[in-house]
């Protein structure tokens, strides 16, 4: 199997996630059909559109790759429509929802950590870990920031979750790995499991970064 094929299947995964998770926060938020697209794309896609900027990929890879705007906007339009047909369900089951859409973020979060990585690694910066890492953290969270933003809320990533120290810990775990001769694919695999297990467990056990009070 090619290579590219691994990389790609994890890139429609990982947007496929997100949109799903941005689109859910945006119907608990009561927002319209235009305001749940909108917020799934950011959230799927938001990300990358920052990476791509701070390695100087210009224009970002989404205006050349519209196959994951449409990819998100089917997930968000699934999300709307399932809430609509099954709104009363859908306010009943709001604790599983959410449940459910920790799951789907903690994937999403897993393979845009290591994704980003890995495009960094692709655009020349192999030699520098703290660039890679750094490309990672900002792929798998940006999104999501955007979207916060934009919901007027505080960024998750900044109060909750040890969210970023999981997608910082995933990334540099493939650079590392890289860097000492590891397959990219074995790599790979292997930041995207721990930090979708990271995401998982802190959620479980509720696990925070220390805060001053």
């Amino acid at each position: 199997m090619d290579i590219n094929w691994i990389y790609l299947a994890g890139e429609w995964i990982g947007t496929a996630a997100f949109a799903v998770s941005g689109a859910m926060v945006a119907v608990n938020k009561r927002n319209d059909i235009f305001g749940v697209l909108l917020l799934a794309i950011f959230t799927a896609l938001g990300g990358g559109v920052i990476r791509d900027m701070l390695i100087g990929d210009l224009p970002p890879r989404i205006f050349g790759n519209f196959h994951y705007v449409l990819l998100a906007m089917v997930c968000a339009l699934l999300v709307f429509f399932f809430a609509r047909i099954n709104k009363d369900r859908f306010l009943k089951e709001e604790k599983h929802i959410e449940k459910i859409n920790n799951i789907f973020d903690a994937i999403g979060l897993g393979v845009f950590a290591v994704n980003g990585a890995r495009i960094g690694l692709d655009a020349g910066f192999g030699g520098n870990i703290f660039m890679l890492t750094t490309l990672g953290m900002v792929t798998a969270v940006g999104g999501g920031m955007l979207r916060d933003v934009l919901i007027r809320e505080m960024p998750f990533v900044l109060s909750k979750r040890v969210y970023a120290v999981a997608a910082i810990c995933g990334a540099l775990v493939f650079s590392v790995l890289v860097r000492l001769g590891v397959s990219s694919v074995l790599a790979y695999g292997i930041g995207w499991a721990i930090t979708t297990m990271l995401r998982l467990l802190a959620t479980a056990f509720r696990w925070n970064l220390p805060k001053a009070f």
